[in-house]
């Protein structure tokens, strides 16, 4: 890794031999946030963030095979790491309907990146496995990923990075509880009216 940014981390510096896995002690428990221009802010980053991520998905999945959607790449990464599902537990995971994992599953199927076998705990359902071909493919992709990442990130310090792992996973737990948007009821009670056509 290079030299520390500004800013960077004490644990840039510990000594040979050093903890770098866990460069910090426990934080006490933050105090809820009532700042406007704090929050606003985060909105703004990670709504950038998405964006992005929604391209870079693209990006991947296109690099698999040229019609694979991003949601077909999804469900590709659970089988890498998951290694077989029943369809109901792909669907599941992935907080889809069972219909349109089917769908997704019989293209991955006609390409020839994932196939269909008798469920070892239960003969009458079935489960649902890479290929070869596409854990080779799958193969090929992270490796291409990960080169990108650290390309991206080679001006990052170790602690840098360590941080913000920490600070995504936070906010990944945090996204795991209930975000519900609530709306005015009279925002809700408006109807969107189709434009009257002149003919």
């Amino acid at each position: 890794m290079t030299a520390s940014a500004p800013g960077s981390h004490p644990a840039d510096t510990a000594p040979p031999g050093a903890d770098l896995a866990h460069p910090r002690q426990a934080q006490p428990q933050a105090q809820p946030v009532d700042d406007d221009d704090a929050v606003d802010a985060v909105e703004r980053q990670l709504t950038l963030l998405w964006r992005r991520a929604r391209s870079v998905s693209l990006n991947l999945s296109r690099s698999v095979h040229p019609e694979l959607e991003p949601a077909a790449y999804g469900l590709l990464t659970i089988l890498v790491r998951e290694g077989s599902m029943r369809l109901t537990d792909l669907a599941a995971c992935i907080g889809v309907g069972k219909p349109s994992v089917s769908r997704q599953v019989a293209f991955l199927e006609s390409i020839g990146l994932v196939r269909k076998e008798a469920d070892p705990l239960d003969g009458r359902a079935q489960a649902i496995l890479l290929t070869e071909r596409g854990a080779e493919r799958m193969r090929a992709v992270h490796s291409a990923r990960k080169d990108a990442f650290r390309s991206q990130l080679q001006h990052w310090s170790r602690a840098q990075l360590l941080d913000l792992a920490e600070l995504m996973s936070k906010l990944n737990e945090d996204y795991g509880q209930e975000f519900a948007v609530r709306v005015p009821k009279d925002l809700r009670r408006e109807t969107v009216r189709e434009p009257q056509s002149p003919l």
